[in-house]
This record gives structure tokens, sequence and C-alpha cells, in this order.
């Protein structure tokens, strides 16, 4: 797979995890979800608490698919802290955008990689993660505390401007 390839979402959304419509990814055939934690579910800051916004979107989303917590932070008290509220697996320390620990959270799914999305806020982690392993990938807005998109996320800016001038047509 071209680098190319490997920086390009399956879907690039302009809102946040709490703003996509379940039933689209339900219509991509996608049977589980893998999905990141820091910027994506929690806002920039440290605490656990999520949004409502995004706790209403991932207690529709548990009524219909198994859902798999993976992130790098390596804090298993803060990402441990909303997998038990929201009783969801969850892996630390994942190193994405290496495959070992998300190859793990796919051997508890048994399912065809395609059919398992990963979603997240980071294109040079997340979503090259999920494309090299075939997964259904989705990159959303970073959340901010009230659960809409962070207007001051320059990291994902500059990463989308990276893989535009490095030819995944993104930007």
């Amino acid at each position: 797979m071209s680098l190319r390839q490997l920086l390009r979402p399956n879907w690039l959304l302009d809102r946040t995890l709490a703003e996509l419509p379940l039933q689209d990814l339900l219509d991509q055939d996608i049977r589980a979800l893998v999905l990141d934690v820091d910027r994506t579910l929690l806002p920039r800051g440290g605490g656990s608490t999520l949004p409502q916004s995004a706790g209403r979107w991932l207690h529709a989303a548990r009524q219909q698919l198994p859902i798999h917590l993976l992130s790098n932070n390596p804090s298993r008290q803060r990402i441990g802290a909303v997998a038990q509220a929201l009783d969801l697996p969850f892996t630390t320390s994942a190193g994405k955008p290496r495959r070992s620990a998300l190859r793990r959270v796919l051997s508890q799914f048994d399912l065809p990689h395609h059919q398992v999305a990963l979603i997240g806020d980071r294109l040079f982690t997340d979503v090259i993660a999920g494309n090299r392993l075939g997964l259904f990938t989705v990159l959303v807005k970073p959340i901010d505390p009230e659960g809409r998109p962070c207007q001051r996320d320059r990291l994902q800016k500059l990463e989308l401007r990276m893989a535009h001038w490095l030819g995944a047509g993104l930007g």
C-alpha cells in the first residue's frame, strides 16, 4: 500500500464523532468499532468526563455494535475511567500506527477487517493504523468540552496539509 493510500481515510468528516450518523456506518456493513479516545471522545485537558453528545452517541452505538477503545495514551487511569463508565474494553499504550495492539483487538471481534471501523482524529496514527490492516477508517474533528468540533486544532490541520503535499488528495 502506498503512502498516499495509507493517508487517505475512507471518510473525512468535518464533524466530531458525536455528530457522525451511526446509520451511515451500518449502511457500510460496519459490524464493530475501534475508537480512539483522546480528542475523539474526550476533549483536551486531562479529565475523563465525556461531553454529553459523545456519551449519547456511544450509548446508541453500543446498542448495535461491539466497541473497543484503543489509545496511544499510557494512562490506564484516564482511559480506564472512560472505559469503566461505558462498560467497554480498552487498550492503552497502543503505539498506533504500529499494528500489534490493533491486531489483538481485531482478533477479539472475529470479523473481516473491512467490517471494522477505526474512528479517530489523527491522520498519522489512527488512519494509518487502520488502513495498514484494511479497516474502514474515519477521520473526525477533535471534540471540545461542549462536544463541538475543536476550533483550535492546529495538529490535525497540519497533518491534512502534509498529506495533501504528499499526494493523498486531502486538505
